[in-house]
């Protein structure tokens, strides 16, 4: 069994802590989905705001 790619744990930790001003122990508090789908809203809203709406967020595979 694998676990979650920690690089990418960090890349999530980071992003919404910046973007949301959530601390550590929140954004570790939740689960991996909702924290991916936490990722995926703030990457939209920042795509809106830019007028990048046909480029592909951070967290898209």
């Amino acid at each position: 069994m694998t676990g979650y790619p920690l690089d990418r744990l960090y890349e999530e930790v980071a992003f919404l802590s910046y973007y949301l001003h959530w601390d550590y122990k929140t954004v570790m508090g939740l689960e991996h989905f909702e924290r991916g789908r936490w990722c995926r809203e703030v990457s939209e809203i920042n795509k809106s705001l830019n007028g990048d709406e046909n480029n592909k967020d951070f967290f898209e595979v």
